[in-house]
């Protein structure tokens, strides 16, 4: 491991003024940690941001809540107004890891983790996100966990996250101190030719909450497919949501994991369902349409197919 200095922030301007460049936010530590032991993330600095006021759950005016950047994942799952207004959440970040690391991770750092890409890990390998302009391993490697969506030639590593899945599929907002809010569909980035630059984040900008809109009525299901099932990534992931009035679809709302380096949100199947009655046709349409543009490698060709059906079965679990 690298030398680094250590220093702690009191409130969100010290810690804004403690990070300049090259160095980091050390919160619950999960992977930032694990990164800097192999070698991964060298920083400079580690700012310890784990003592800032930023660890509430509070209710917003007009029934919307406020998920702060250090509230621990364990904490936001359990949490009543989230099981009971927001049961999509609770179910994604359940999914996401064992008890034990749900017990460390924040909100924020799982919004902001980084690829588990093996290439990524691998500093023999050739990684453009790792080191702009050297190339990506993963085209013809072995690809089974990569991107089929959103991806180019210089990466296709894909966003780890099961919370930040269910968190698009709700409208979330990420407040970033010192700037305006940003909707979480728009905080990462596609990696196009820059793949290193993941966020919307300038250095030293500091995540300080989440806010979910008011929960409408209706129905939601958080569904992940993984080779194993003790506490894998997705290979895909689906969180769909729904609302019916008078047989007819108000609301619909599907977001995709495991498929792109961001919280993937099929629009177009969203505004095909919009205002039907949701049936076995347009659900099958909605599906395809989905992963329409979808163009997987070598050894991920069974994604596309898989989360059509994780579509299809999610759309039909909200219904029923």
């Amino acid at each position: 491991m690298n030398p680094f200095s250590y220093v702690t922030a009191t409130d969100p301007a010290e810690a804004r003024s403690l990070a300049a460049e090259g160095a980091k936010y050390l919160a619950g530590g999960t992977n930032l940690v694990d990164l800097m032991r192999e070698g991964i993330e060298t920083p400079e600095r580690l700012v310890d941001i784990g003592r800032l006021p930023l660890a509430g759950i509070e209710d917003l005016p007009g029934g919307g809540l406020r998920l702060g950047a250090l509230a621990r994942n364990t904490r936001v799952a359990a949490d009543r107004r989230v099981r009971d207004r927001y049961p999509l959440l609770s179910q994604a970040i359940v999914n996401g890891a064992s008890p034990q690391l749900r017990n460390r991770a924040t909100v924020g750092g799982n919004l902001l983790q980084r690829t588990r890409c093996g290439y990524f890990y691998d500093r023999h390998s050739a990684c453009n996100k790792r080191e702009p302009g050297a190339g990506c391993d993963a085209l013809d490697g072995f690809n089974r966990m990569h991107a089929v969506l959103g991806a180019g030639e210089s990466c296709v590593a894909v966003h780890p996250s099961d919370m930040c899945v269910a968190l698009a599929a709700l409208d979330a907002v990420v407040n970033i101190a010192g700037r305006d809010p940003v909707p979480l569909v728009d905080f990462h980035l596609l990696p196009g030719d820059t793949p290193h630059v993941e966020t919307v984040l300038r250095p030293g900008e500091l995540v300080t909450s989440i806010d979910l809109p008011p929960a409408p009525p209706g129905h939601s299901v958080y569904l992940k497919v993984r080779d194993r099932a003790s506490y894998a990534f997705a290979l895909v992931s689906v969180a769909v949501f729904t609302h019916l009035e008078e047989g007819r679809a108000s609301r619909v709302r599907i977001a995709l994991g495991g498929v792109a380096a961001k919280p993937w949100r099929a629009y177009e199947a969203e505004r095909l369902l919009a205002g039907t009655s949701l049936d076995d046709h347009l659900i099958d349409q909605a599906a395809e349409l989905a992963l329409a543009d979808a163009r997987p490698r070598e050894h991920n060709a069974f994604k596309p197919e898989l989360a059509r059906r994780l579509i299809r079965r999610a759309l039909k679990g909200a219904l029923s």
